[in-house]
């Protein structure tokens, strides 16, 4: 098992001294970024594909670190209906999968997508609690979409020798277990499984741990990210809390691609992305490695576990360093170091 950052929050430097940080952590490399909701400022895509010398310069500069590169990461939406963002994140996946092959890489994380409601659809719409009719007539629709969407991706990862890790996100049709499960048996996909990101269950109420056991050979790929529940807010607002405010132009937004920006977060929060090890303890990291070093022993194959930081109340530095301790400390419990 590897451990390492995925790089969106060090992308305000340059690859190199985004690299000396991670190797001053004591960690195995780094996920990089490669297109969609966010530009590949630390990934020359185009001169990788077009270039082996390029692909073998871009290696070394990890290698001379005594770091990996950890997988690449194109989170994005490819079934947006929007045609200035859809078919630009779902051509980045594409893409992501050619320069992960040329880099020598087998993972590529990404998003299922989620289309609009139904044809005349102007904006993706998550179909959730479908107690009514027409939201399964939707929710039909909407599959057909993401089967069309995925099962030549599928083939494409399969032709480079590539695992698509898709991560557990909501407002994606693939957002839990059964939904991945769902996907690889309608398509018979062979390259398609999990990025195991535990902070979109921690706060769903699901067990992460639980998970991990349940997909086995489907995780393909973890994420370290933490959150804490304000139990004081939540009991008035729940989870599904839809109190965010729009970002004016004046204001620091980040661009989702298109005309589409991250709203700002709710002041009372229900809950909150926090630093690994502050929503839950060594111990409890630790029994996640146990069941992601459970499916390594059935799979055979070495798992990425990149701390994801996005925890406002604390530093880049300090929470990487804190995050970088804690799976330290839950592998030796866990007896993995």
């Amino acid at each position: 098992m590897k451990f390492g950052v995925y790089n969106a929050i060090l992308h305000h430097l340059s690859l190199d001294d985004a690299l000396d940080q991670v190797a001053a952590l004591g960690l195995d490399g780094m996920e990089v970024n490669s297109g969609g909701f966010l530009p590949p400022v630390h990934l020359p895509v185009d001169e990788i594909l077009r270039s082996d010398a390029a692909a073998d310069a871009y290696r070394r500069r990890f290698e001379d670190r005594g770091l990996e590169i950890l997988g690449l990461n194109c989170n994005g939406n490819p079934l947006n209906p929007d045609p200035a963002i859809g078919p630009e994140d779902a051509e980045d996946i594409k893409r992501s999968i050619r320069a992960a092959a040329a880099l020598g890489q087998t993972r590529v994380v990404t998003m299922s997508g989620l289309p609009a409601s139904d044809p005349g659809g102007k904006y993706p719409a998550w179909n959730v609690n479908t107690w009514g009719s027409h939201a399964l007539d939707s929710l039909e629709w909407q599959w057909d979409r993401l089967a069309e969407f995925w099962e030549p991706v599928d083939a494409l990862a399969r032709e480079n020798g590539v695992k698509v890790a898709l991560e557990l996100h909501p407002q994606n049709l693939v957002f839990n277990p059964p939904t991945i499960k769902r996907l690889v048996d309608r398509i018979g996909a062979t390259n398609i499984g999990v990025e195991l990101d535990a902070s979109h269950l921690f706060w769903q109420l699901m067990d992460p741990v639980a998970c991990v056991r349940w997909l086995g050979g489907l995780t393909f790929h973890a994420a370290a990210k933490d959150i804490r529940i304000n139990r004081e807010n939540c009991e008035i607002a729940g989870v599904l809390d839809e109190r965010f405010r729009r970002l004016s132009p004046e204001e620091k937004r980040t661009n989702m691609g298109g005309d589409e920006y991250v709203n700002e977060w709710p002041q009372d929060s229900s809950w909150d992305f926090v630093t690994v090890g502050v929503g839950h303890g060594a111990s409890y990291w630790a029994e996640f490695l146990r069941a992601l070093s459970e499916v390594e022993c059935s799979t055979g194959e070495t798992l990425c576990v990149n701390i994801e930081h996005e925890d406002t109340s604390m530093s880049v530095q300090d929470g990487l360093r804190l995050a970088t301790n804690t799976l330290h400390e839950a592998a030796e419990l866990a007896g993995l170091r």
